[in-house]
């Protein structure tokens, strides 16, 4: 959200964030929603699922945590990949100062990755929300 530096500690609590913002906009939530299956047949679960009942987009989303340099930057590309194959359109959200600038201009050049503070009007684009603001495109 504009404005708001809130730590986010793991994926899970990252999770609580964007269904936060997406129950603020209005839309529907499901969390951990079973999506066929990954190479070598593991289950693909989405981590949150975003359901707009005016519209009747959806929208899958993977939530991606990390305040220090680690694995799930080297995961970041598998997920993208992963992304391709839901049958719903998905975005990976990402927090954290533990993301390279090299692996977030990657993430970001897919259009298949936000941060955690551009989420909302993210969402608001994606959904068609801006009608519910002051200010609108033209």
């Amino acid at each position: 959200m504009p404005g708001r530096k809130k730590a986010v500690s793991s994926g899970r609590s990252l999770e609580e964030e964007v269904i936060a913002i997406a129950r603020k906009l209005g839309l529907s939530v499901q969390r951990q929603v079973r999506a066929g299956h990954r190479l070598w047949g593991r289950k693909r679960l989405i981590d949150v699922v975003l359901f707009d009942t005016r519209s009747g987009k959806s929208l899958g989303i993977e939530c991606k945590a990390q305040e220090t340099a680690g694995t799930t930057e080297e995961k970041l590309p598998a997920t993208i990949h992963d992304i391709e194959a839901w049958p719903i359109p998905g975005i990976v959200v990402l927090s954290g100062k533990g993301f390279s600038e090299q692996m977030k201009s990657f993430a970001f050049s897919t259009g298949k990755a936000v941060l955690l503070e551009e989420l909302e009007d993210w969402l608001r684009l994606y959904f068609g929300l801006y009608e519910d603001r002051q200010h609108h495109f033209s």
